[in-house]
């Protein structure tokens, strides 16, 4: 017999589902969606069909999204589906393909981003209270955090380097403790909060973002495919910044945006070339915009080498780790000085 679950928790009518799992019912925050969802081994699991209801679209969109998302390389199919027994009203058991978080957040960002970004914060909620409940993984994400990091260093040492920043990037990855300690500071919830900015912030238009990547594209390329738009992810990656959830700025602080716009212009490849590449120099140019592209002593907020380690850290990253990799982009921005870092607890 199954254990009694909480009032947020029901049992499934039949069995439905990871075995062993349970279900956490999903209200979207206008009340027009509600979904029961399994949380099993860690994550979140969704069908198609359930992908569809959330993100209010066709499954045939949701289809074609989950196809290229796999054909191009982003997610690896085997490790964000499963199949698992679905016994139906005429006593028969099927087989049903799931899909866990990183796959339904890679959709999310490519169909709804507002909603895709809800159900991000309403799981991520979910799985710290799954946490709470006893089954801590909080040191075993930062590990796996860290060997992704070595598994980018290794995977970039088998094959040719084009370029003096992969050079770079392969010494910031060996060599960047700060980094991990500012993991290691966000894991334990030791980084402190950051302030919000002084004045309104001035966004990137997407007309203004075109005319960079033109002059992108005869500095470095030459290329028809270098900085060609597709699907319009261009304007739903520079529009998702200034999103709010519940009348309130989803990043609220200046760091916060500036990192978000470099996390979903290198992960949702509004390009079909020069994704990382456009991704920092857009980054740049909104930190430029807002006046913060360096510090009061005349230094760069973030160096070159560090930007380089975040945007390829960003494109290997599964999606999961978004809130991670935006707060350690947005407080490395803040910059502590080096007596901080030395007084860590």
């Amino acid at each position: 017999m199954r254990k009694p679950k909480p009032s947020s928790v029901k049992e499934p009518a039949a069995a439905y589902g990871p075995p062993g799992g349970e279900i956490v019912l999903y209200q979207a925050p206008d009340g027009t969606v509600t979904l029961d969802v399994w949380l099993e081994q860690e994550t979140i699991w969704l069908t198609q069909k359930q992908m569809a209801q959330l993100f209010q679209t066709e499954r045939s969109v949701i289809t074609k999204h989950l196809r290229n998302i796999f054909n191009t390389g982003e997610l690896d199919k085997n490790s964000v589906c499963a199949f698992f027994a679905h016994t139906a009203a005429d006593g028969k058991t099927y087989q049903t393909q799931y899909y866990n978080l990183d796959a339904i957040i890679s959709v999310g960002y490519r169909v709804n981003s507002r909603r895709g970004t809800q159900f991000r914060i309403w799981a991520t909620q979910v799985l710290r209270d799954h946490i709470l409940k006893g089954y801590s993984v909080n040191a075993r994400r930062l590990a796996e955090l860290k060997q992704t990091l070595k598994l980018v260093a290794s995977v970039t040492d088998q094959r040719t380097l084009s370029s003096d920043e992969a050079t770079a990037l392969l010494r910031v990855v060996r060599d960047y403790a700060f980094a991990l300690d500012v993991l290691d500071d966000y894991d334990h919830g030791r980084l402190p909060k950051l302030a919000p900015p002084a004045s309104p912030v001035e966004p990137i238009l997407p007309d203004e973002a075109r005319q960079l990547v033109a002059a992108m594209r005869k500095h470095f390329s030459g290329s028809d495919l270098f900085g060609r738009e597709k699907d319009g992810g261009l304007e739903s990656s520079l529009a998702a910044v200034l999103q709010t959830v519940g009348g309130q700025d989803a990043y609220p602080t200046l760091e916060e945006k500036a990192a978000a716009l470099l996390y979903f212009l290198v992960k949702n490849h509004p390009f079909v070339d020069g994704n990382k590449r456009i991704g920092a120099a857009l980054f740049l140019r909104f930190l430029e915009k807002n006046g913060a592209l360096y510090r009061p002593d005349g230094t760069r907020r973030l160096s070159d080498e560090a930007l380089v380690a975040l945007t390829l850290l960003i494109a290997e990253s599964p999606p999961r780790e978004m809130e991670t990799l935006t707060h350690l982009t947005a407080y490395l921005l803040q910059g502590p000085n080096t007596e901080q870092r030395r007084n860590r607890p």
